[in-house]
């Protein structure tokens, strides 16, 4: 990763501006959701390649931003949003697109059915997802960064 974010800095010109933006393994929270309000019924379990995925990318970020490659300006967690019309639906796409990374428990499944019957017609289940989003810009200028910047001057 390390290698991918100095690729990145590379062909950045001067001040350019990176944006970081991914799931944060957090023990997502399972809810259903309805006109009344909300009712969080448990949490995905995080498998270890998510978590892997979560630390390596931490480190990376780390290490460019030690070495000057890249500043953080600004970072913010917020929440995101999956929703299913049904908790079978829900429990299908887990397992189909997130079986590396997260875990629907039998329970949180059982009382995510239980409190979606009990909700009324109208309700759905979704899963919260914490995001991070973080801006970089690019530091240090190297020789290739420098005839990119005077090509820029030359188009204008």
């Amino acid at each position: 990763m390390v290698h991918a974010l100095e690729e990145i800095q590379r062909v950045l010109k001067p001040n350019g501006v990176l944006i970081d933006l991914r799931p944060l393994e957090s023990n997502w929270k399972v809810e259903v959701v309805s006109a009344s309000g909300w009712q969080t019924c448990g949490s995905l379990s995080d498998l270890p390649q998510g978590v892997a995925d979560d630390e390596a990318a931490n480190q990376a970020t780390s290490e460019v931003e030690r070495r000057g490659l890249f500043i953080k300006e600004k970072e913010e967690m917020f929440d995101y949003f999956y929703y299913w019309d049904t908790p079978s639906e829900m429990k299908e796409f887990i397992e189909s697109e997130w079986e590396d990374f997260e875990k629907l428990e039998d329970a949180v499944y059982r009382k995510t059915r239980s409190a979606w019957v009990s909700a009324g017609a109208d309700a759905r289940v979704r899963v919260r997802v914490q995001m991070l989003i973080t801006k970089w810009i690019s530091g240090k200028m190297n020789k290739n960064t420098v005839w990119m910047e005077n090509e820029n001057q030359n188009l204008t």
